[in-house]
């Protein structure tokens, strides 16, 4: 009987063994067979499935998604649609982040430039964080 380990597995995709069996509790990933002794065997197939399970989450697409897209993956002949509303959906996500974090860095780099580097009882930097209303912006 020939195919991958569990072990070789993990090893060619860089994912934990742990992982593996986790996306396999979860439904997204299913080894091709079993040994006599219950050893878990992959082919070639699997491993494709597991690098795209590992990049999508990369890209942070949440589990729910992937199984979504893996759904649409199994049938190739179907129209696309579903897919892209899924990528720009965590598109609009990753673009509301950025405005946060972009926000966040504002903020931080505006109580830094007012520090005195005195002492903590005169701290810009403590002072903010101490009150919100000291912001300014909404974070």
């Amino acid at each position: 009987m020939s195919g991958l380990t569990i072990g070789r597995l993990a090893e060619a995709t860089a994912t934990k063994v742990q992982t593996i069996r986790y996306y396999e509790t979860i439904g997204l990933l299913t080894p091709f067979t079993r040994t006599e002794g219950g050893h878990r065997l992959y082919d070639r197939k699997d491993q494709k499935r597991l690098t795209f399970i590992r990049h999508a989450r990369e890209l942070g697409f949440p589990i729910e998604a992937i199984r979504e897209l893996l759904s649409l993956s199994d049938n190739p002949q179907t129209s696309c649609e579903r897919a892209d509303d899924i990528a720009r959906r965590r598109l609009d996500e990753v673009e509301q982040r950025l405005t946060r974090l972009k926000a966040l860095q504002k903020e931080l780099k505006r109580m830094v430039a007012e520090c005195g580097h005195g002492r903590v009882c005169d701290c810009r930097v403590i002072e903010v964080l101490s009150d919100h209303r000291l912001c300014q912006a909404s974070h």
